[in-house]
């Protein structure tokens, strides 16, 4: 008798057991079946995802979007400057500078902005895609054109490929690759918006230099502006910010035909031995040179001659009379230059794209209208050093 109860006993234990355990998990998994399918407020209404079966495929343009990026991102550096001040208040301030760059060969030379190093007392470090950092030393810079050449000893360097920057369009398109506020890797994309002189940090001027809407921000300095074809065509320099220090649309590339001829000097002579005309200058079209009295349709007006420089040991005459063309003051009265070793020149770009072909020292024949006559002289070009006329 005793035996028969135990046995009860268990018995409802185990079966009380049971269906607490089982019956409850069923309760909890139907309820939250519930919810799922029919919403969280039970509107009874079931909720129907539509989920893609396969990767999306990228259109032609995406393709070749990432197709750049891809091939280049390996090529581009983050650099670090750094510097230490002396402050008043302080004594010695440590300060931390950023930028981009770019590899031109296996040999570990970079091409960045001189105003990325500008500075930098206490050393310089290049990062690589792969996260690895470097020392690197400077070669030579160009304050002039706001470029500086570095050299790191890093293996399996994947250098750029450099293109010809003297065929660009306007509407063309571009990327730039940098590291825009130490965002490494960002990839920005805009068209060619002008080809236009403008004003370097150093207050002289870059002539041919690319203007782009695609998005420039501090830390893009030094880095690669390119085409559709992964070709550097540009250094990303500066941009139009009306005093606020990111993008507005506007910013600017150092043609890389300029940087080639920069590369040429700081590799054979440690510094950059520019040519230059010695001369102050200005475009002249075919309706200012009929108002002048000119005996040429187009060219370039010599303002004035620098003392001392090629223009003034070949003979060349600078303006003697201001005049004002809208509300810019020049000077008048100087050698009209039509042409140089027979090539047409009809403003500063043309002269700057001739002496990106020379060095200092060699000799060109210059072609002038002085009044109504024309004739050529042979002139030596000087040293720009630090200057640039």
């Amino acid at each position: 008798m005793r035996l028969r109860r135990f046995f009860l006993v268990v018995l409802l234990v185990g079966g009380f057991w049971y269906v607490t355990t089982h019956f409850s998990m069923g309760l909890d998994r139907l309820s939250l079946d519930r919810f799922s399918l029919t919403g969280a407020h039970g509107s009874g209404s079931p909720l129907e995802l539509t989920v893609a079966q396969a990767a999306p495929a990228f259109d032609t343009e995406e393709q070749n979007n990432i197709a750049v990026y891809r091939r280049v991102l390996p090529s581009v550096v983050n650099i670090t400057s750094r510097a230490v001040i002396y402050n008043f208040f302080y004594g010695t301030v440590p300060q931390e500078g950023q930028g981009s760059g770019f590899v031109l060969d296996k040999a570990g030379h970079v091409l960045t902005n001189y105003h990325v190093v500008e500075g930098a007392n206490r050393g310089i470090e290049v990062k690589l895609s792969n996260k690895r950092s470097y020392k690197a030393n400077v070669v030579g810079v160009d304050k002039v054109h706001d470029l500086a050449l570095l050299q790191i000893d890093a293996p399996n360097l994947e250098p750029v490929t450099l293109a010809d920057s003297t065929g660009l369009a306007v509407g063309e398109k571009v990327y730039a690759i940098g590291n825009p506020f130490g965002l490494s890797g960002t990839m920005t994309r805009g068209i060619i918006s002008s080809i236009r002189s403008i004003k370097g940090s150093e207050g002289a001027p870059i002539e041919d230099a690319i203007q782009t809407d695609a998005a420039i921000n501090p830390g893009n300095s030094g880095g690669p502006l390119l085409n559709s074809r992964g070709e550097v065509i540009g250094i990303n320099t500066m941009i139009a910010s009306n005093g606020a220090e990111q993008s507005s649309g506007i910013g600017f590339a150092i043609p890389i035909n300029t940087a080639k001829a920069v590369l040429a000097d700081l590799t054979r002579f440690g510094r950059v031995k520019r040519p230059s005309l010695g001369i102050v200058s200005y475009a002249i079209g075919p309706d200012l040179a009929e108002q002048m009295g000119l005996g040429g349709e187009n060219g370039v007006l010599i303002q004035k001659v620098i003392p001392g420089g090629a223009a003034a040991r070949a003979g060349l005459h600078g303006g003697s009379e201001q005049a004002y063309v809208g509300n810019t003051p020049i000077m008048v009265g100087g050698d009209l230059i039509v042409a140089i070793d027979g090539q047409q020149v009809t403003d500063p770009q043309d002269i700057s794209a001739i002496m990106d072909k020379h060095q200092a020292g060699d000799t060109v024949n210059i072609t002038v209208v002085r009044g109504r006559r024309q004739m050529t002289v042979k002139l030596v070009l000087g040293d720009a050093r630090e200057v640039n006329t």
